[in-house]
């Protein structure tokens, strides 16, 4: 069972900041300009215990929004070490503009972190 304290959350701080990192990272492999992609910080996620659809145990979620107050991205890590990560980027692929970038996503456990951007077909 997870609780919500600074322990929980200092406990997931450094691996968090890794995914942020990587999800930025991800997205700036595209070719997108610094100044064109939302901004994550782990100091201004704000964080809330929830419960998992798929396994059913308590999972540690964080999550950051825009300017406006929209959610743009959450981080999910599960009881297990296991985690999830999507930040938003929706905007046109900065090279090939067939595409659209909806996403970057990451999942991995402990210190393990995959990324792969979510793509849609432009019309």
């Amino acid at each position: 069972m997870i609780t919500l304290d600074d322990t929980c959350v200092s406990r997931h701080k450094q691996i968090g900041e890794s995914i942020c990192k990587a999800l930025h990272d991800e997205a700036i492999v595209l070719g997108f300009a610094e100044s064109t992609l939302p901004k994550i910080d782990w100091q201004g996620l704000s964080f809330s215990v929830s419960r998992d659809p798929a396994s059913g145990s308590d999972c540690l979620a964080c999550e950051w929004k825009n300017n406006a107050g929209y959610r743009i991205g959450q981080i999910q890590f599960n009881e297990d070490g296991s985690f999830f990560a999507e930040h938003d980027i929706a905007l046109s692929h900065p090279s090939d503009k067939s595409w659209f970038v909806e996403a970057v996503e990451a999942w991995g456990r402990d210190n393990q972190i995959t990324t792969e951007v979510r793509l849609l077909a432009a019309v």
